[in-house]
């Protein structure tokens, strides 16, 4: 394996540690919040079921990264490195600053960013990037959209309960807390494998895309590694400062989460799991009262979105300049 490939590796599991520990706050910070769970053993139990979900589902989304955005001529070894150094400075910078900005979106930006300052815009498979694309924008408000009718379900199956229903939503959520990091692990870790696998074709070390069991191994195991640690700023936001969340909201906001990540797992769609639980926990906070929402928030979080693709594409394009040239 030659240098190259060392690095690529490298970038590729500190991306989805980061990944992990970045993207950790969108999984247990309800959880956490309403009480259900001590934040030590959230962390760990989502790290479980972060490490378990690659295994389990099919590698859709890997394929989707990994060959369905870029023409093979664009998949080089250097365009994946430049890629996934800006999207680990990327991840860094939000996590410093404790914004909940997106490493799907960070990964793509740095990819096309790099591919294209290599091999022009031809490079790119249109019918890919516009399934990519799809999934990154439609998941949020079918988060919302989720949170918002799973909470008046839940409203309305539990009318008249007594307070006492307070401890269901809290054992529940358990449940819940495994099936939002199992969608999360299969979708995720998923990217990281998609570009592991590119460098590998890239270099001739397999002929064609297949992902094979170790690059599961290790993808699984540095998402998980990165999610027992949690990213605390991050869930400070997630969980505190959109509204007070209570046992109820916890349980309605990962169901809504799960639904949406896992069906886009299963269908090959790259989301942004920032986006679908910031989403959920607005849709479930606007079915109870919308004056109950931090809706400034709102606007912090779409500053952070709007400027992760462009950003990580600059970036990507300034490594791939320095280190390459054009």
């Amino acid at each position: 394996m030659t240098i190259a490939l060392l690095v690529l590796l490298a970038l590729a599991v500190a991306f989805d540690f980061l990944n992990g520990f970045h993207d950790s706050s969108n999984v247990v910070a309800t959880v956490i919040t309403s009480g259900a769970m001590r934040p030590r053993a959230a962390l760990f139990t989502a790290a479980a079921a972060h490490f378990v979900a690659p295994f389990v589902l099919p590698l859709a989304v890997a394929t989707t990264l990994g060959e369905g955005m870029l023409h093979d001529q664009a998949i080089q070894i250097n365009v994946v490195i430049a890629g996934l150094a800006a999207a680990v400075v990327w991840n860094l910078v939000t996590w410093f600053l404790g914004l909940p900005s997106s490493s799907s979106h960070a990964l793509v930006g740095g990819l096309l960013g790099a591919a294209v300052l290599s091999s022009g815009f031809a490079v790119v498979r249109l019918p890919g990037l516009l399934k990519i694309a799809i999934a990154l924008l439609v998941a949020p408000p079918l988060g919302m959209l989720a949170g918002w009718l799973v909470m008046r379900l839940t409203l309305w199956a539990s009318r008249g309960a007594n307070p006492s229903i307070n401890r269901v939503f809290k054992a529940l959520q358990i449940v819940t807390l495994i099936g939002l990091a199992f969608g999360h692990g299969s979708n995720d870790a998923q990217k990281t494998m998609g570009v592991i696998t590119m460098g590998l074709v890239a270099g001739g070390l397999i002929p064609a895309f297949h992902v094979p069991t170790w690059v599961i191994l290790v993808s699984a195991s540095a998402i998980a590694l990165g999610t027992s640690l949690g990213g605390w700023r991050l869930i400070r936001t997630l969980g505190g400062r959109i509204f007070r969340i209570r046992p109820i909201h916890g349980f309605t906001s990962q169901v809504a989460g799960a639904v949406v990540i896992v069906g886009a797992s299963i269908l090959g769609g790259p989301v942004s799991t920032t986006q679908v639980m910031s989403s959920a926990i607005m849709g479930v906070g606007a079915a109870e009262r919308l004056g109950k929402v931090n809706w400034l928030i709102l606007r912090d979080l779409a500053m952070a979105w709007v400027l992760t693709i462009p950003t990580t594409a600059l970036l990507a394009a300034g490594v791939y300049l320095a280190f390459w040239g054009r």
